[in-house]
């Protein structure tokens, strides 16, 4: 069980059966009344956004929640089949389930797949993946120094803005939090 005194973020709560995570919480001791923590709340199978109020010192179940390492072997449809680095057991994730995560998933890539209750939720990738441009448009002489964007088809198909400099065939490095290149990889 988990009191409001053990509040942090990135703690995960159940609530009417459901898994949450804490983005954010305040505690609060008003001068009349009892005490209260407010919370803002990410459910983990919707993704939507929950402010809540609650009494200090409630308590809460914890979620069922186990994570495992994983290789995304390959695609087929809209299929993503990924293999269990331990046990080498298959398991295959929808694209609605993975998200925008889809565009920066390269063979072979080691993922953490967060599990509610033996289903998959999340899938968090690398900070970083070094993917290869395979299309761009060229850059104009002398665009170079103007710091512009132009955007680029990555190798899973995904895309993203590069510098106009870049050419098709370069290796970049992506952060997958925000999608955004970050370097070129020599």
């Amino acid at each position: 069980m988990i009191s409001t005194a053990d509040f942090r973020n990135g703690a995960k709560i159940e609530i009417d059966g459901a898994p949450y995570i804490i983005v954010e919480f305040q505690h609060v001791k008003p001068g009349k009344g009892g005490a209260f923590v407010r919370t803002k709340l990410k459910n983990l199978k919707t993704n939507h956004m929950l402010d809540k109020t609650f009494r200090s010192g409630e308590r809460f179940e914890e979620p069922d929640l186990s994570e495992m390492e994983m290789q995304f072997l390959y695609a087929q449809g809209d299929e993503y089949h990924f293999m269990n680095t331990e046990t080498y057991d298959q398991l295959f994730v929808t694209e609605a389930q993975l998200g925008s995560s889809k565009d920066f998933l390269k063979e072979n890539i080691v993922v953490k797949i967060l599990f509610y209750e033996g289903n998959p939720l999340e899938i968090s990738l690398p900070l970083f993946v070094e993917l290869k441009v395979v299309e761009t448009p060229p850059g104009v002489k002398g665009d170079t120094a103007s710091g512009g964007t132009k955007l680029a088809t990555l190798e899973t198909g995904g895309s993203v803005k590069v510098p106009l400099y870049l050419e098709e065939g370069t290796v970049i490095k992506i952060d997958t939090r925000t999608g955004n290149y970050v370097e070129r990889v020599k």
